[in-house]
């Protein structure tokens, strides 16, 4: 494990991170693989930082796992808070505390750079997945997710 790494993600990562989305969104089913999007909307958080970030987790050969923080304003809060978009292991290297150490980078991340709050979303009846972000500290919220999907033309 010594030759892991985490690090912030570059352009050349892009195809890789793609690959990770496909196989997250294939266990998503609000979600659809398309590289096209993946590799589009990452390169929108890559090309300017003050969107968001991310990171990647590296061995010497490949990259095994990302997470992609959002930054956002919470009138709430008042200051800046993350959402937490992405956080995928590649299959070959889960249950081998990867996710967890992404996680923990993330947090340690926005602490260092003052930020507030971190959000995310996951499936309220994926219990593994659940457990897993109670064990790193989050808490499940009241708030219902409510979503209004707006066409590329602006019609909904």
């Amino acid at each position: 494990m010594s030759d892991l790494r985490i690090e912030p993600a570059t352009l050349e990562d892009l195809p890789l991170m793609a690959e990770l989305l496909a196989d997250l969104f294939a266990a998503e089913p609000e979600f659809t693989a398309d590289q096209a999007k993946q590799m589009r909307g990452l390169r929108l958080i890559l090309e300017q930082p003050n969107r968001g970030r991310i990171f990647v987790l590296r061995n010497s050969s490949r990259i095994i796992g990302m997470i992609n923080l959002l930054i956002t304003i919470s009138t709430a809060e008042g200051g800046f808070v993350l959402l937490l978009e992405d956080l995928v292991v590649h299959a070959d290297h889960r249950g081998q505390g990867h996710g967890g150490r992404l996680l923990k980078h993330a947090v340690d991340f926005a602490r260092d750079k003052g930020f507030l709050r971190i959000t995310l979303l996951t499936h309220r009846n994926d219990e593994r997945v659940v457990e897993f972000y109670r064990r790193h500290g989050f808490v499940a919220s009241e708030m219902l997710t409510m979503r209004l999907l707006i066409s590329p033309g602006g019609t909904a």
